[in-house]
């Protein structure tokens, strides 16, 4: 190691595996891999760095472009996290220290289900993480959806999830996402086929010349499916692109603290009879009471019943 020059600090774009691509300070991007220490550690998850993680850096070379070395990670403000898609019981961090989560959600072209949204949105809730909701692709809605568009959007904003809606082909709506963006780190997500790349392309000019940029330090490690990727949108903003989420399984929340991040339940905590109430069957319960006087959406109700049998099956 004695090569090894200068101190440098940046923040992780993209990893590719073995490799990970950096951006330094000033704005350049390098090719990077982690001391070896970091391969040994006791890790629940299957990536120890994650795009977004702000690092610590040795640099291999002077010449400009050289490879450095990652030795260690600035603790995270946050993160969202969900199940490896490739190693069973493990976690996979989709990125980490975000101002923000903008969830591309479509009524057709996929249509987005709300158990879906729900998922992101407790997962969201667990990690601190605040959401807006882009209902995407409205060049395609007639007047019946516009109609259900609106109705989705009246359902979330009392419990504090605000949307926009837009279209990344026709560039409506695109104005308002721009102002949600800056300033912030963003994430990206949202099913296989809601817009993500076409929205990244039409909001960053030039952005297939960085992907390349990138593509070419990839060649470097193995490809994974499951990478996130780090774009600059100005200076003071950047947006974190992540692939398809087919399935959002959420990780590390147990039964009892389950309703705590769902907003509307999280309200009447306390309120039930029984202190260990499960919300399901038990008598005297205030969640079961607001779902029938329609103070909670049914919706609602039923994705927080799903996430709770998906637990007891793991167990």
């Amino acid at each position: 190691m004695s090569n090894l020059t200068a101190s440098l600090t940046g923040t992780v774009v993209k990893s590719t595996g073995s490799w990970y691509v950096v951006r330094l300070t000033d704005g350049t991007l390098r090719p990077a891999r982690l001391r070896g220490k970091f391969r040994t550690l006791k890790l629940r998850v299957s990536n120890p760095i994650a795009v977004g993680d702000h690092v610590a850096l040795l640099a291999e070379g002077t010449e400009a472009g050289s490879p450095v070395i990652i030795t260690a990670i600035t603790p995270r403000t946050n993160y969202l996290i969900r199940r490896s898609v490739h190693s069973a019981g493990q976690r996979h961090i989709l990125a980490a220290n975000l101002d923000q989560a903008l969830l591309l959600v479509t009524l057709v072209s996929p249509a987005t289900s709300l158990g879906f949204v729900d998922r992101f949105l407790v997962s969201a809730e667990a990690y601190g993480i605040t959401v807006t909701l882009v209902f995407n692709k409205a060049d395609q809605y007639t007047p019946e959806m516009l109609e259900v568009q609106q109705e989705l959007a009246a359902l979330y904003a009392p419990l504090g999830y605000g949307s926009l809606r837009a279209s990344a082909l026709t560039g409506d709506g695109l104005d308002d996402v721009r102002t949600a963006l800056t300033g912030r780190v963003t994430l990206l997500a949202g099913h296989s086929g809601v817009g993500k790349s076409t929205l990244v392309n039409s909001l960053i000019p030039g952005v297939e010349a960085q992907t390349a940029e990138i593509s070419a330090f990839s060649d470097k490690g193995t490809h994974t499916t499951t990478a996130a990727e780090l774009y600059r949108y100005d200076p003071t903003s950047d947006i974190i692109d992540t692939p398809g989420i087919k399935e959002l399984g959420v990780v590390d929340i147990g039964e009892a603290e389950l309703s705590h991040y769902f907003p509307e339940m999280r309200a009447l905590l306390n309120q039930c009879r029984y202190h260990n109430c499960r919300h399901t069957h038990e008598p005297g319960c205030a969640v079961q009471a607001a779902v029938d006087s329609g103070d909670i959406a049914p919706s609602r109700y039923q994705s927080y019943l799903s996430i709770l049998a998906d637990e007891d099956n793991r167990r």
